[in-house]
């Protein structure tokens, strides 16, 4: 979670040729699973994506991320670019001390990234199939996907072992037999 303050300020309205106050105001923001499914369902579209979003879906997602209740929509408009900075630096940290090398195994192709668009009822797919609670929905999102790739690579298919690697491993058991039982055979 990250908590953002917004300083005291005000807008002149043009339709009502008028100045509103606008109080000082901290919010507390989450990047999290369910804050996605709240902007997918009103934009009708993957959060997801290597597009550039607009100002206008970013302040969106800004208000979906709030933990806060009750807050004026002005509010947003107001946030100081200091404030926009850290937000955007906050949706791209791992929130985890988890790195996850990809590793070659041996035999099979290396792992592509796939074309499929990832949205919010595809994480929560995996939620259910991998068996990780619901109440995992309000973590942050990019700490959530880090254990959904652990899971992943946990319950994965184990690497089998070649013809040479099952040879060597038995003569190594054998060998320590007879070391252990003083044996030739």
């Amino acid at each position: 979670m990250i908590k953002i303050v917004i300083p005291s300020t005000e807008f002149f309205d043009e339709v009502s040729n008028e100045f509103i106050p606008i109080p000082e105001t901290t919010l507390q923001l989450e990047h999290s699973l369910l804050s996605i499914s709240k902007w997918e369902s009103k934009w009708k579209k993957p959060f997801l994506t290597k597009e550039q979003k607009t100002k206008e879906e970013l302040l969106d997602y800004i208000r979906c991320m709030t933990i806060n209740q009750n807050v004026n929509d002005i509010v947003y408009m107001a946030i100081p670019p200091k404030e926009f900075k850290r937000i955007v630096e906050y949706l791209d940290d791992p929130y985890s001390a988890t790195v996850i090398n990809e590793l070659k195994i041996p035999g099979q192709p290396p792992r592509r990234k796939s074309s499929e668009f990832i949205t919010s009822e595809l994480v929560y797919y995996w939620l259910v199939s991998l068996q990780i609670p619901f109440e995992c929905q309000k973590w942050n999102f990019n700490r959530l996907m880090t254990l959904i790739r652990i899971c992943e690579i946990k319950n994965g298919p184990k690497q089998k072992m070649s013809r040479s690697q099952i040879l060597a491993q038995n003569n190594a058991l054998n060998k320590a037999r007879r070391e252990a039982l003083h044996t030739k055979g």
